[in-house]
């Protein structure tokens, strides 16, 4: 029986110790990176894996509280969904101070924690990432190869309903500090959020260089194109009150293509590694 039949089959069971082991099995699939909460094919498209997310909520179903001790600290969680331990051959680093990797996530080679940040069940964290203090990366998110997510950024995680794209982060992207990416927006390769920057799935970005809006549509998640520089930015409300006060919303924008003066603004992050 494969792995996803046996998490189709937590559906039916009540029997909780066949289905804490299916759990786990499941779980241990998720950390080595062989099961994935969402899969990109050859031409770019990504699409949810609906039976992972069931897989993970199952989790939560059948665990109980349970207290876990780290030294002098002590946590209460789903005895299903503990934290990850990890040992030097695994090839990361976690600084000290209170970060946390659940169960259930991949994490690669080279990736660098700095305290405190967390990393949520279903999460996919590709090799030599950097995940900088009070950074989130939340359920089912990916994130790919040398990307950076600076100082507070958050990653919005999903794990209902089941058939939502969870967020992408692309290979070498640079998420900048206080960014919050969220509702299963796509950051194509090499694209740097600027600091300060709110995307959500129902957000219009601006593209200045190539004078398009940039939105969701019915069968299509927002994306980010490849190489974007976003930035915070703002445009006028509508209405004669909106007008009259002069008020305006957020809106990011996309102000250049990502170049070489760019990437060298980014060379002090090899030196930390």
């Amino acid at each position: 029986m494969t792995i996803e039949e046996r998490v189709a089959h937590l559906k039916t069971t009540t029997d909780r110790m066949e289905a804490v082991k299916t759990i786990g099995l499941f779980l241990a699939e998720l950390e080595k990176g062989t099961v994935r909460a969402a899969i990109r094919d050859d031409i770019g498209v990504w699409q949810a894996q609906p039976w992972v997310k069931e897989g993970i909520l199952a989790a939560f179903r059948f665990g109980v509280l349970a207290e876990f001790a780290s030294g002098s600290l002590s946590f209460i969680d789903k005895d299903t969904i503990p934290a990850r331990r990890f040992k030097v051959q695994d090839g990361i680093r976690i600084v000290p101070g209170g970060s946390s990797i659940r169960r259930g996530a991949y994490v690669g080679k080279g990736v660098v924690m700095m305290p405190p940040a967390f990393i949520n069940v279903g999460a996919h964290v590709d090799e030599e990432t950097m995940i900088d203090s009070h950074a989130l990366v939340g359920s089912c998110a990916q994130i790919g190869k040398r990307v950076h997510l600076s100082a507070a950024a958050q990653i919005g995680g999903v794990l209902e309903p089941v058939g939502n794209l969870p967020v992408i982060i692309e290979d070498d992207v640079i998420v900048g500090g206080n960014c919050g990416i969220y509702e299963g927006t796509i950051v194509r390769p090499r694209a740097v959020i600027g600091a300060g920057v709110v995307i959500t799935g129902s957000t219009p970005v601006y593209d200045l260089v190539r004078g398009q809006i940039y939105r969701r549509t019915a069968d299509r998640p927002l994306e980010i194109p490849y190489g974007a520089v976003v930035i915070p930015g703002s445009r006028k409300m509508k209405g004669a009150f909106a007008e009259e006060h002069d008020l305006h919303v957020a809106t990011p924008m996309i102000v250049k293509y990502r170049d070489d003066k760019t990437d060298s603004s980014t060379a002090l992050e090899e030196a930390l590694r």
